[in-house]
């Protein structure tokens, strides 16, 4: 699928970066184009793959300039750079637009611009009914890819994009702090022992893009489905794997959580097509011919949204194999 091709991902020093190159560096891509602003994390990159297929781009999506010197001859671009943490976004929200919702529009402009095939945009659960500045954010975002990929017709480029839930043991997410907190022998803080989140590895979040990047048209997201876990049942899974007895100390919903996350909405689930794993979101392609809006409306009220709430619920046992898949705690166990 990507021999002899090459592919730009921006923010590729985080978590998603990391995975894609090693599932792809020992294949026949030709060239794999890291983009972020931190030349910390692309040294630590550079030292721990010593591989010339990678090429890396100090920039900031953000700067459209320095998107444009490393878009150059790309294939394809996996749009991954964000700001993902809630607490901080919901204390700059203004920061989050201009990396979220501004750079995302700038990659989507720079690709169309040097003729990529191919653009998938990461989303996030957190864009469905957003209650904070960081989903609000990735919300917009994925409205203006699919407002953008209105008009590529013709033009040999397809924008689409992913929404997926919490990627197990990325960077900021909850897996490593209770790691922390249990090898330390601190008690293991729970926001909301009943709260629910969607568990995937980083490997089904390159799988989800890869099926998107496969399968996409025009302003289509791709959902993929998933089970999810109680935060509580997360922290016991843990505690048995390290055979700890930490106490678990409850502190109450942080600055703009959800008790669940929302993958699907009513109104995008009454016109998802189910492909199996996935839900296919087709793009609303209305023009501004305001009549159709009123003709052809449907009726929502009756559909079910797919959350965590509704999806597989894992148990102890089956979140514990679960992250034995992981590879930081395989490592930590000496498995």
């Amino acid at each position: 699928m990507l021999d002899n091709k090459i592919l730009l991902i921006t923010g590729g020093t985080g978590s998603f970066g990391n995975a894609v190159l090693k599932r792809f560096l020992n294949t026949g891509i030709k060239e794999i184009r890291i983009f972020s602003r931190d030349e910390k994390k692309q040294d630590d990159m550079r030292q721990l793959y010593r591989n010339d297929k990678i090429k890396y781009y100090i920039g900031d999506t953000r700067d459209k300039r320095s998107i444009d010197a490393a878009m150059h001859g790309v294939d394809y671009v996996f749009q991954a750079a964000a700001l993902k943490q809630v607490p901080s976004c919901e204390f700059f929200p203004m920061e989050a637009v201009r990396t979220n919702i501004m750079g995302c529009e700038n990659v989507l402009d720079s690709a169309l611009e040097y003729g990529v095939k191919n653009v998938i945009v990461l989303s996030t659960d957190k864009a469905v009914y957003p209650i904070n500045a960081m989903g609000m954010s990735k919300a917009l975002s994925e409205k203006v890819m699919i407002a953008k990929s209105r008009n590529l017709n013709g033009t040999g480029t397809t924008f689409c994009g992913t929404r997926y839930g919490n990627v197990m043991a990325s960077r900021g997410s909850v897996i490593p702090l209770f790691i922390e907190q249990i090898k330390k022998g601190n008690p293991i803080s729970i926001t909301d022992p009943n709260m629910t989140r969607f568990m995937m590895t980083l490997e089904d979040a390159v799988d989800l893009v890869l099926y998107a990047f496969k399968n996409g048209n025009q302003g289509d997201l791709f959902v993929q489905k998933a089970p999810a876990a109680t935060i509580s049942t997360l922290a016991q899974a843990l505690k048995e794997l390290y055979n700890a007895s930490n106490p678990i100390k409850i502190i109450g919903t942080r600055h703009g959580e959800k008790v669940y996350e929302v993958l699907v909405n009513r109104e995008d689930m009454i016109k998802a097509e189910d492909m199996g794993d996935f839900y296919r979101i087709p793009a609303d392609t209305r023009d501004l011919n305001y009549e159709s809006f009123f003709s052809e409306g449907k009726d929502v009220s009756q559909i079910e949204e797919y959350h965590s709430h509704n999806t597989t619920r894992l148990d102890v046992a089956e979140m514990k194999k679960l992250l034995l898949k992981l590879d930081m705690i395989r490592a930590d166990l000496n498995l």
